[in-house]
């Protein structure tokens, strides 16, 4: 057993400044850093990446943290909370790198991926990296104007999917200026074809848009193949689907054509 759990670290004042600062961009940015909370989202991350800084209560500690490949260390409740970003917090609090990925443009060719561009809400873009994550798609491409995927917020949301599924902002309409001719472009627009009557490949890049505007003119001109999720409701009060249920919907169409 390590030093630090041999003398049981008790959460400092300075260790909450750093986790609170961490809700900035900017501050993740500078450190490279971001803070994920809860036994599911902290154990999923375990999994695949060594953290800077385990923060949990006695009672987790009991259970996990030998097996915790950093320091360790212990807070009370009211510790915890004053750490926290949640109303109510969940045992445990840790500080992750930001992981960098390399993955280019040709994996289009090779798997189906998703384009985010401008998402603004934290809730959605968490969602809808949870959504790929159930339908295996392994690589998400946003807009440099996206909300940030490591944000507190987005982190939650995406209940422990952020440790499986590549992140990677970007310039879109470079991404899509790069792509090889044959590449299948998608993307959701009400001038699109009824994506249940639309041959749907197993590659390609789908991309889907800012809650309120859709995909971008500039964006949309450059996608192949347009596609629509007809509505079959006889009321005129409904005109748009949330964008991570248009996401879900869309996946779940690509998937079902694999058999």
């Amino acid at each position: 057993m390590s030093a630090y759990k041999k003398k049981n670290i008790m959460l400092s004042k300075n260790q909450i400044k750093k986790i609170k600062s961490l809700e900035l961009k900017k501050n993740r940015e500078r450190e490279g850093a971001f803070v994920a909370e809860g036994p599911k989202i902290v154990s999923d991350l375990l999994a695949v990446c060594t953290p800077r800084l385990v923060v949990a209560t006695p009672d987790w500690h009991a259970r996990y943290g030998a097996s915790v490949p950093a320091p360790c260390v212990t807070a009370t409740e009211d510790e915890l909370r004053k750490a926290s970003f949640q109303q109510h917090p969940q045992q445990v609090i840790g500080i992750f790198n930001i992981p960098v990925h390399t993955v280019g443009a040709s994996i289009c060719s090779k798997e189906l991926c998703l384009a985010l561009d401008r998402i603004q809400d934290p809730g959605n873009l968490g969602t809808i990296i949870r959504i790929a994550d159930w339908f295996g798609i392994s690589t998400i491409f946003c807009s440099n104007d996206t909300v940030d995927a490591f944000s507190p917020k987005v982190v939650q949301a995406t209940m422990g999917s952020i440790a499986r599924v590549k992140i990677i902002y970007t310039d879109i309409r470079e991404l899509l200026d790069s792509l090889p001719a044959d590449v299948p472009i998608y993307a959701t627009a009400l001038g699109g074809e009824n994506i249940y009557r639309q041959e749907l490949s197993a590659n390609g890049l789908l991309i889907m848009g800012n809650e309120g505007n859709g995909v971008s003119p500039e964006v949309m001109e450059r996608a192949n193949k347009l596609l629509l999720i007809p509505s079959y409701s006889t009321s005129s009060g409904i005109d748009s689907l949330n964008v991570a249920i248009a996401t879900a919907v869309a996946c779940a169409e690509f998937r079902r054509r694999l058999g």
